[in-house]
Parts: structure tokens; C-alpha cells; sequence
């Protein structure tokens, strides 16, 4: 898989679950003490994720770091 659809599909992923929460974008990137923007850029899959920052939006989100690689 090429990276860009990797980050592609994690990137929805984490749009996914920030809406079965129902949350905002902004209200995500605030809790994870982003900027919107930059919250923006994560769920287009525009920018390469650490694993510390999946970390920091699976906290933000009460889920476990695995869900973001579920189907």
C-alpha cells in the first residue's frame, strides 16, 4: 500500500471515530491541544501521524490506540 493511502485511511479513521463521538474538529484538535488546522491536515491524511500523536487523540477520544487500524 503506498504511504499516502495509509495515511489516507488513517486519516479517515480518526475522522470516523471523532464523529461516533460527536465531536467536532475543533473540539478534537482543542482537546488534543492542536490547532484545527493541524487536526484538519491529520484526517485528509495530508500529514505523516507520529505514533505520539495517535496517542494523544486516542486519549482525547477515550479509545484504545489499536482502533485507529481497524476496519
Amino acid at each position: 500500500m503506498q504511504e499516502e493511502k495509509i495515511l489516507q485511511k488513517v486519516g479517515a479513521r480518526i475522522k470516523e471515530l471523532r464523529l461516533a463521538k460527536g465531536l467536532s474538529q475543533n473540539e478534537l484538535a482543542t482537546k488534543c491541544t492542536f490547532e484545527k488546522a493541524s487536526m484538519s491536515r491529520i484526517e485528509s491524511g495530508k500529514t505523516n501521524v507520529t505514533l505520539l500523536t495517535l496517542n494523544k487523540i486516542g486519549k482525547a477520544l477515550d479509545i484504545e490506540f489499536v482502533e485507529f487500524f481497524k476496519s
